[in-house]
């Protein structure tokens, strides 16, 4: 084999197995069982054993809203217990004083990049009182981004659709300038109209033809209603596997016997689910929703924002969080917890050439562990980070595209 631009030898692959893999032209063009001797390359990289994984998939972020790397901002508790009406109130306020829009998305995008992520959606406020202008913002930094990190941008109605009038319009024009899918939140209890916003949602989508990420806060059984009509309209729009709903709290309030009714019904309409299991309430039942076959996927949700002080943009760490709350001990069960910010986050986010086999993007991260369980319990640094087989972040340090 000839005309390769680098290999990567000694590797081990999420598999388990021994490789070396080859890059050419941004793609990986050969993987090679270690027992074979390695082609020479134009650069050769002995990883030593050292794990080659695909890049994290962050699954779900608000870049126009994290204040990491901005001053400090006190976190101010709701009034009367968690109230969305209240914290966006609060968001507003530290908006107003916060560093320039762009500036913080860049340092959030920095900081996740260089924990390994190299595939994003995020969601961008869309209300009458900001119009376009967070997604006018975010879309220039996309651009600047683009050959550092894959972002997908969710038209995300943070005031409510009903609620904000105007919202609906603006969300279709949002799509028109460049946003990749449509976004709710809360349609019982913010629009307190689940059938009116969801006819806002869905009618974007399927005029638009791109996918729904919904926001869902709701508990008991007036989310798991709203749970099950999201996959109703998925169902009857033909809309299967390009429909996301994000928290979904609900499905972690119930028995696990409807736990599985309910997965059963999401796997069949399409619609994954996209938890961050935080650390405050019930989250979905991750394996009871992926042994039915629903996609679940993840991601860092808020970064140091008006919503929570957490978060460090690491997808490994968050599969760590996954596992820990789930209560996963065993070594498939943390394998599973790798898979929810890998594989499972490009399938939930429609990516194309996703993986480490011929002909996909060259997209991966290396850092030293034995295998897959111990990666998501040790959470290693010292990562090298690789976009299209360009080193874009190592040990914990943005480093551009070389």
């Amino acid at each position: 084999m000839t005309d390769l631009d680098a290999i990567f030898r000694n590797a081990t692959l999420v598999s388990g197995e021994r490789a070396h893999v080859g890059i050419a032209a941004g793609l990986i063009a050969a993987v090679i069982p270690a027992t074979e001797p390695a082609p020479s390359a134009g650069e050769d990289i002995d990883l030593d054993g050292a794990m080659l994984v695909p890049g994290f998939v962050e699954g779900h972020i608000h870049l126009d809203t994290s204040f990491y790397g901005d001053a400090w901002k006190p976190h101010l508790p709701c009034t009367n217990g968690f109230d969305v009406r209240e914290r966006v109130a609060f968001q507003m306020q530290n908006i107003a004083s916060a560093a320039p829009m762009d500036q913080r998305a860049r340092n959030q995008l920095d900081l996740c990049i260089a924990q390994g992520s190299t595939s994003m959606r995020s969601h961008v406020m869309i209300d009458a009182d900001v119009g376009l202008g967070h997604l006018e913002t975010i879309l220039a930094v996309r651009e600047e981004y683009a050959e550092l990190i894959d972002i997908e941008l969710v038209a995300f109605p943070q005031s409510g659709i009903l609620a904000s009038p105007g919202t609906a319009q603006l969300m279709d024009a949002a799509i028109a300038l460049g946003c990749d899918l449509v976004g709710g939140l809360d349609p019982a209890s913010f629009d307190r109209d689940i059938e009116g916003h969801l006819d806002a949602v869905f009618s974007i989508a399927e005029r638009r033809g791109v996918g729904v990420d919904i926001h869902l806060h709701d508990g008991g059984s007036l989310g798991l209603f709203t749970i099950e009509q999201i996959a109703a309209r998925t169902r009857r729009l033909g809309l299967g596997g390009r429909v996301a709903i994000s928290h979904a709290y609900g499905l972690g309030d119930i028995a696990p016997e409807q736990q599985r009714r309910i997965a059963t019904n999401l796997a069949e309409a399409g619609v994954a689910i996209m938890t961050n299991a935080p650390g405050a309430v019930n989250f979905p039942p991750v394996t009871i929703l992926r042994q039915a076959g629903v996609t679940v996927f993840s991601g860092s949700d808020n970064i140091r924002d008006s919503w929570w002080p957490y978060g460090d943009g690491d997808m490994l760490r968050r599969a760590n969080i996954i596992g820990y709350r789930s209560g996963f001990y065993e070594d498939w069960e943390l394998a599973s917890a790798f898979d929810v910010v890998t594989s499972a986050g490009a399938k939930a986010l429609g990516l194309s050439g996703y993986g480490i086999a011929p002909g996909c993007r060259a997209d991966f991260v290396t850092f030293r562990a034995q295998h897959v369980p111990e990666a998501v319990v040790a959470v290693p640094g010292g990562r090298s980070v690789y976009k299209s087989g360009r080193l874009v972040a190592r040990d914990g340090k943005r480093v551009g595209v070389n």
